[in-house]
């Protein structure tokens, strides 16, 4: 009896460890939202959250990929005659996902999600499902892309470049998910990919996602 309460004991302590490396990477993007362009006042800022040290936490971090779940298109019909679509984003050990969109086959999420990126080869996994209240919940196709492309564009000298300046396109082929060509590009100082993704494993469907790649202070250097 006593070796089952540990054990219990245990996996809540694992489950709230996770939770709060989550909390921790929501609270430092949203701070990267509303700070100043100081760095010492963004680093100043993440290091005071909840009175913990996620900087050193987190040494291995390289970056923060913000993933814009835009809208679905043309997607798979689960219920009577439409489905109540949400996409799951993962990365590694890391999982998030968008709300539901209740009877649509043409679903607009607009959704941010962020994940923290310790090893620029782990690709980012997607699953579209649809939400069932009485069964288990429906897979309506998934699809995974890398983010090496997005890594190579970073190490590049971008300096003086003009915002909304194209660098450089990805083609659609047999080793990615791709429907169409995906521009990289320059944006207000960022960064971005724009993606439309072809789901697999089901009869139709697309994602348009948008990556923006965020640099922290202190982290581990991508370049």
């Amino acid at each position: 009896m006593s070796l089952g309460i540990e054990l219990s004991g245990v996996s809540r302590g694992i489950s709230n460890l996770f939770a709060g490396v989550n909390k921790q990477i929501r609270g430092i993007d949203k701070q990267i939202r509303n700070a100043s362009t100081d760095p010492t006042n963004l680093e100043k800022d993440i290091g005071s959250t909840e009175g913990q040290k996620p900087l050193a936490l987190m040494e291995n971090i390289l970056g923060l990929l913000r993933i814009n779940v835009k809208r679905g298109i043309n997607l798979a019909v689960r219920d009577v005659r439409s489905s109540d679509p949400y996409v799951v984003v993962r990365m590694g050990k890391q999982k998030l996902k968008t709300r539901v969109i209740k009877k649509s086959v043409n679903p607009y999420w607009n959704e941010d999600l962020t994940l923290s990126v310790t090893d620029p080869n782990l690709p980012v996994k997607l699953t579209v499902y649809d939400r069932d209240l009485l069964s288990k919940d429906d897979k309506m196709g998934e699809a995974e892309f890398d983010i090496k492309p997005l890594i190579e564009t970073l190490k590049m000298n971008l300096a003086g470049l003009a915002s909304g300046t194209l660098i450089t396109r990805v083609k659609p082929s047999r080793q990615n998910c791709l429907s169409d060509d995906s521009c990289i590009f320059y944006s207000d100082g960022s960064v971005v990919q724009d993606l439309y993704v072809r789901l697999q494993n089901v009869e139709c469907g697309e994602l348009e996602i948008r990556l923006q790649w965020i640099d922290l202070p202190s982290s581990s250097s991508l370049y």
